[in-house]
Protein backbone atom coordinates (compact mmCIF):
# COMPACT_ATOMS: atom_id res chain seq x y z
CA UNK A 1 0.00 0.00 0.00
CA UNK A 2 1.62 3.00 -1.01
CA UNK A 3 1.59 6.52 1.17
CA UNK A 4 -1.72 8.11 -0.99
CA UNK A 5 -3.53 4.69 -0.49
CA UNK A 6 -3.14 3.90 3.18
CA UNK A 7 -5.97 4.57 5.06
CA UNK A 8 -7.14 8.24 7.05
CA UNK A 9 -9.76 8.83 8.74
CA UNK A 10 -9.40 12.65 8.27
CA UNK A 11 -9.12 11.83 4.60
CA UNK A 12 -11.86 9.88 4.65
CA UNK A 13 -14.10 12.67 6.30
CA UNK A 14 -13.24 15.43 4.37
CA UNK A 15 -13.88 13.43 1.23
CA UNK A 16 -17.20 12.36 2.46
CA UNK A 17 -17.93 15.55 3.54
CA UNK A 18 -17.51 17.47 -0.27
CA UNK A 19 -19.12 14.56 -1.17
CA UNK A 20 -22.32 14.84 0.90
CA UNK A 21 -22.42 18.63 -0.22
CA UNK A 22 -22.92 17.78 -3.65
CA UNK A 23 -24.91 15.04 -3.35
CA UNK A 24 -27.27 17.21 -1.46
CA UNK A 25 -27.35 19.68 -3.83
CA UNK A 26 -28.13 16.86 -6.21
CA UNK A 27 -30.96 15.14 -3.75
CA UNK A 28 -32.02 18.65 -3.56
CA UNK A 29 -32.49 19.41 -7.73
CA UNK A 30 -33.89 15.91 -7.80
CA UNK A 31 -36.74 16.86 -5.37
CA UNK A 32 -38.39 19.04 -7.69
CA UNK A 33 -39.10 16.22 -10.14
CA UNK A 34 -41.48 14.33 -7.69
CA UNK A 35 -44.18 15.06 -5.00
CA UNK A 36 -43.50 17.84 -2.49
CA UNK A 37 -42.02 17.03 0.55
CA UNK A 38 -44.50 18.00 3.36
CA UNK A 39 -41.72 18.43 5.51
CA UNK A 40 -41.86 21.86 7.54
CA UNK A 41 -40.71 24.33 5.02
CA UNK A 42 -39.15 26.99 7.25
CA UNK A 43 -35.25 27.76 7.27
CA UNK A 44 -33.93 25.66 10.09
CA UNK A 45 -35.30 23.05 7.92
CA UNK A 46 -33.67 23.74 5.24
CA UNK A 47 -30.17 24.10 7.06
CA UNK A 48 -30.46 20.98 8.79
CA UNK A 49 -31.09 19.52 5.61
CA UNK A 50 -27.78 20.51 4.48
CA UNK A 51 -25.87 20.22 7.84
CA UNK A 52 -27.16 16.27 7.67
CA UNK A 53 -26.49 15.99 4.51
CA UNK A 54 -22.72 17.05 4.78
CA UNK A 55 -22.56 15.17 8.18
CA UNK A 56 -23.97 11.71 6.85
CA UNK A 57 -21.30 12.22 3.69
CA UNK A 58 -18.70 12.85 6.30
CA UNK A 59 -19.25 9.59 8.33
CA UNK A 60 -19.83 7.62 5.43
CA UNK A 61 -16.61 8.34 3.89
CA UNK A 62 -14.71 7.74 7.29
CA UNK A 63 -16.80 4.49 7.21
CA UNK A 64 -16.28 3.91 3.59
CA UNK A 65 -12.40 4.01 4.19
CA UNK A 66 -12.07 1.46 6.55
CA UNK A 67 -15.04 -0.75 5.15
CA UNK A 68 -15.18 -0.51 1.81
CA UNK A 69 -18.11 -2.86 1.74
CA UNK A 70 -20.07 0.57 2.86
CA UNK A 71 -19.83 1.52 -0.40
CA UNK A 72 -22.67 -1.17 -1.59
CA UNK A 73 -24.68 -1.02 -4.93
CA UNK A 74 -22.59 2.30 -5.75
CA UNK A 75 -23.39 4.03 -3.00
CA UNK A 76 -27.45 3.44 -3.54
CA UNK A 77 -27.34 1.43 0.38
CA UNK A 78 -26.14 4.06 1.52
CA UNK A 79 -28.69 6.32 0.61
CA UNK A 80 -31.34 3.99 1.44
CA UNK A 81 -30.31 3.66 4.78
CA UNK A 82 -30.16 7.66 5.19
CA UNK A 83 -33.34 7.35 4.29
CA UNK A 84 -34.33 4.45 7.06
CA UNK A 85 -32.68 6.78 9.95
CA UNK A 86 -34.05 10.06 8.91
CA UNK A 87 -37.32 9.87 6.60
CA UNK A 88 -38.26 6.63 8.70
CA UNK A 89 -37.03 7.29 12.36
CA UNK A 90 -35.97 10.79 13.23
CA UNK A 91 -37.73 13.37 11.30
CA UNK A 92 -41.40 11.79 12.16
CA UNK A 93 -39.84 11.59 15.56
CA UNK A 94 -39.11 15.07 15.70
CA UNK A 95 -42.87 16.16 13.79
CA UNK A 96 -40.73 17.53 11.14
CA UNK A 97 -42.03 14.81 8.48
CA UNK A 98 -45.03 12.19 8.32
CA UNK A 99 -44.37 9.10 9.32
CA UNK A 100 -43.65 6.44 6.62
CA UNK A 101 -47.87 5.35 6.51
CA UNK A 102 -49.15 8.42 6.27
CA UNK A 103 -47.46 9.10 2.67
CA UNK A 104 -48.71 8.60 -0.19
CA UNK A 105 -46.84 5.61 -2.76
CA UNK A 106 -45.69 8.71 -5.08
CA UNK A 107 -44.29 10.28 -1.91
CA UNK A 108 -42.94 7.45 -0.56
CA UNK A 109 -40.85 6.39 -4.22
CA UNK A 110 -39.94 10.06 -4.62
CA UNK A 111 -38.73 10.24 -1.40
CA UNK A 112 -36.68 6.39 -2.08
CA UNK A 113 -35.01 7.76 -5.48
CA UNK A 114 -34.27 10.85 -4.23
CA UNK A 115 -32.08 8.98 -1.25
CA UNK A 116 -30.54 6.42 -4.21
CA UNK A 117 -29.52 10.13 -5.97
CA UNK A 118 -28.24 11.02 -3.17
CA UNK A 119 -26.09 7.73 -2.40
CA UNK A 120 -24.78 7.45 -5.51
CA UNK A 121 -23.86 10.83 -5.82
CA UNK A 122 -21.89 10.91 -2.66
CA UNK A 123 -20.28 7.55 -3.41
CA UNK A 124 -18.96 9.15 -6.93
CA UNK A 125 -17.83 12.19 -5.77
CA UNK A 126 -16.15 10.28 -2.91
CA UNK A 127 -14.06 8.02 -5.19
CA UNK A 128 -13.11 11.31 -7.42
CA UNK A 129 -11.68 13.19 -4.41
CA UNK A 130 -10.48 10.43 -2.10
CA UNK A 131 -7.51 10.06 -3.78
CA UNK A 132 -6.61 13.66 -4.38
CA UNK A 133 -6.71 14.31 -0.82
Amino acid sequence: MTKSQERSLWKGLLAGAIAGLVATAAKTAAERFGPQHRERADSASAEMHWGVGIAAGAAYGAVAEFFPAATAKEGAAFGLTLMSVTQRGVLPALGMAPAAEDETLGEETAEAATHIVYGVVAEKVRGIVRPLL
